[in-house]
């Protein structure tokens, strides 16, 4: 069984607004087997809206519109789907009562435009609304096809969805079931990674392989649907182990946990602590560090030493050292890890100095030469990276994660090494 979901509203087309409704409605849908097959985005325009309902379904069993529910005149959902089903509508007494009764409650007088919300399509079912005014409809079409209206705030929509319509879409959903794993991967380009895993993940029946790249950040998604649950697990995560297999150490969780999230473990397991000297990152590591709730157990603080003056005055950088050497080099990044390991009585810590550029004339090295420094108990290693993205931004990110993974494996290594 497929669906597809309709976001109404021309609000949703602006830089500023992103629909989260789909993602919650996705994740439901999927854990009854249905499978969400194209998403689609459409202004205030009755006529764009018939045409897409009309082309839904005739691709979809499930068409799932959110927004366009309320009171005005450019709330065009209702309008839309009796348009496109060729259904006509009337006032239903009960809801419009109801209205009444919350405007009584709230001691407000209800507009007269609010009675728009009172329209039901001939033959549709109600969704109560314990959040708002806007009643939501499911509506069958013909005998195997169903479209279900559903107001557009969060609050509202969740509410409803929940207790509405998944025990009416667990009455029709196949007896099929979705599993999904997800592989996070780091060190690798995306291109090397799909040519290493494209010949495990190809051409399996009921398996869906999807790879994401961010910022250095990878994630391949195993999504296996089968007639049982136990079989779509069996499937996904026997995929998820031959690919993990042929990545090796590439692959940092296996269970979707973020990096950050992966470090914070491995050093609160150690009983560990750390610290942070960022140059080029200007807190950028940091801020990834301390995304994960309780990260205060290990991570002390950090500096932020982005001149000379506060490179020598906190981390206790020689002054001639960066004359020699300049800020950007192996040396100052040695120096500034176990600085701040030493400032802060860290058992670990990382250093970031470099260039994110743009490029400029005079600089101490091009544009995108990053030195990530580890100092720790056994310990300090300086690596170097170049990225030539020429985005500011980007090269700011890839060096945060890289010194995630760096850490990472320096905790790993020492672990095993102490056993």
């Amino acid at each position: 069984m497929t669906a597809e979901i309709v976001a109404v509203g021309s609000e949703m087309l602006t830089a500023g607004r992103l629909d989260t409704n789909s993602l919650f409605i996705t994740e439901h849908l999927n854990s009854l087997g249905i499978e969400v097959t194209a998403k689609h985005v459409i202004g205030d325009d009755r006529d764009r809206l018939e045409i897409c309902i009309r082309r839904a379904l005739a691709d979809a069993d499930i068409v799932i519109l959110s927004g366009g529910l309320g009171p005005t005149e450019d709330d065009l959902t209702r309008d839309a789907v009796a348009q496109a089903l060729g259904c006509q509508m009337s006032a239903d007494a009960g809801i419009l009562h109801a209205i009444e009764e919350r405007f009584r409650i709230m001691k407000r007088e209800m507009p007269a435009i609010n009675r728009r919300q009172a329209m039901v399509l001939d033959g549709a079912e109600i969704l109560s609304n314990d959040r708002g005014t806007a009643p939501g409809q499911w509506r069958a079409v013909g005998k195997n096809k169903f479209v279900i209206m559903l107001p557009g705030p969060p609050s509202e929509l969740k509410s409803m969805f929940t207790r509405e319509c998944l025990p009416r879409l667990a009455k029709i959903a196949p007896p099929t079931a979705i599993h999904t794993v997800v592989l996070r991967v780091t060190g690798i380009s995306e291109s090397q990674l799909d040519q290493t895993i494209a010949p495990i993940y190809l051409n399996r029946e009921n398996l869906v392989t999807t790879v994401l790249a961010h910022e250095g950040d990878l994630q391949v998604r195993l999504r296996a649907q089968c007639t049982t649950a136990d079989a779509a697990a069996k499937l996904s995560e026997s995929v998820a182990g031959q690919v993990a297999d042929a990545l090796g150490d590439h692959v940092y969780s296996r269970d979707g946990e973020a990096l950050e999230s992966v470090v914070g473990k491995r050093l609160s397991a150690a009983g560990a602590t750390l610290t942070v000297a960022e140059s080029v990152t200007g807190g950028g590591l940091a801020e990834r560090i301390t995304r994960v709730a309780g990260s205060s157990a290990y991570f002390v603080g950090g500096f932020i030493t982005y001149s000379r003056k506060m490179k020598t005055g906190l981390l206790g950088v020689p002054a001639a050292l960066l004359s020699e050497y300049g800020t950007v080099s192996k040396e100052a990044a040695q120096d500034m890890a176990e600085g701040a390991r030493r400032a802060a009585g860290a058992d670990w810590a990382v250093s970031l100095t470099g260039n994110a550029g743009p490029s400029t004339d005079g600089a101490e090295a091009s544009a995108g030469t990053v030195y990530i420094g580890i100092a720790g108990p056994d310990g300090t290693v300086v690596t170097h990276r170049v990225w030539p993205v020429n985005d500011r931004g980007r090269v700011r990110a890839f060096a945060a994660q890289a010194a995630l993974d760096l850490l990472n494996r320096r905790l790993i290594a020492h672990a095993s090494a102490s056993a």
